[in-house]
């Protein structure tokens, strides 16, 4: 039996061969052109992306300085421009929405006042934004004022220290309530009914730890009623819990419990002024939050400029 060998190639056949190997398959090329389309416009996204967010961070720059000024602070607020991307706004002149928040400012005996302002359909050329803009036009903005639990602290020791009653409340905290809770602290709780008469959205408890005579330590909670009359705040206390949940007993110290709860109502009857919203916003609506209390308002068409702010 013979044996077999495979056909001999022609040199024109190897030729081939060798060319295809040194040139790559039309597929591989192909491919190779993908992959290189593919990462020019990876670089392009990347380089477009950079440019938007740095755009956005000047203009946020100037518009920082320009808020300092129209909202009297002391330093430059945090500016941020919403909605991405924003040359593309920018090409309209036109921005949905941009937030200002300011930290940390002092309004009379409040020393943690946070202020946040959202400015809606601002109108103003990206050339006079990079530049420095002198006016902006604003469809409407919303402000609030917050201030936090720690402020609160602090005001109700200050009433309690003149009241001259040996009581000592700190710890403070503050959350809202709904009609659900308004309800379970009257059932479980042994709340005074009359705080379901309470609109939920202004209702809020309070509570903190008591310390009487320095005998006694224990949890107090107030649900209290929020008004808002003139821009100013007030904390109208409904019902006072000492101590554990229904727990009427006498407390171990020389006070009578209802003078206790008497003066715990009085040193939080609060009322809070921390100054006007900005840029002509009327406080609307009070309510309270996690850590804090929040007033707000919203105002129509605004223009802010060198001049001021007119509407």
């Amino acid at each position: 039996m013979g044996v077999s060998y495979p056909p001999r190639m022609t040199d024109r056949a190897v030729a081939t061969r060798a060319a295809s190997h040194r040139t790559g398959a039309p597929g591989s090329r192909r491919a190779l052109r993908v992959r290189r389309v593919l990462a020019t416009l990876i670089v392009l996204v990347g380089l477009l992306i950079g440019l938007d967010y740095a755009a956005a961070a000047a203009a946020e720059s100037v518009v920082s300085r320009e808020m300092r000024q129209q909202l009297n602070l002391a330093d430059d607020p945090s500016v941020r421009f919403n909605n991405f991307p924003f040359l593309a706004q920018a090409i309209a002149g036109t921005y949905k929405s941009v937030d200002v928040t300011a930290d940390h400012l002092t309004v009379g005996p409040l020393r943690d006042v946070q202020l946040r302002t959202q400015l809606r359909g601002v109108r103003a050329p990206l050339s006079e934004l990079l530049g420095g803009a002198r006016t902006l036009s604003v469809r409407e903005a919303e402000g609030t004022v917050r201030v936090g639990a720690p402020d609160l602290e602090k005001l109700v020791q200050a009433r309690i220290a003149t009241s001259g009653l040996p009581l000592t409340v700190d710890k403070l905290y503050i959350d809202g309530m709904d009609a659900a809770g308004l309800e379970r602290a009257v059932e479980e709780d042994g709340a005074d009914p009359a705080v379901l008469r309470i609109d939920p959205p202004t209702a809020a408890r309070i509570g903190g730890t008591l310390d009487v005579a320095g005998q006694l330590k224990t949890p107090v909670t107030v649900i209290a009623e929020l008004q808002l009359a003139a821009g100013e705040a007030q904390i109208v206390p409904r019902d006072v819990r000492i101590g554990d949940v229904g727990d009427d007993d006498p407390l171990p110290v020389p006070l009578p419990r209802a003078q206790v709860e008497e003066a715990i109502a009085q040193v939080l009857a609060l009322r809070l002024r921390p100054g006007d919203l900005p840029l002509q916003v009327t406080p609307t609506k009070l309510r309270a939050t996690s850590g804090g209390l929040e007033i707000s308002g919203l105002t129509g068409r605004l223009t802010l400029g060198a001049s001021g702010v007119t509407g």
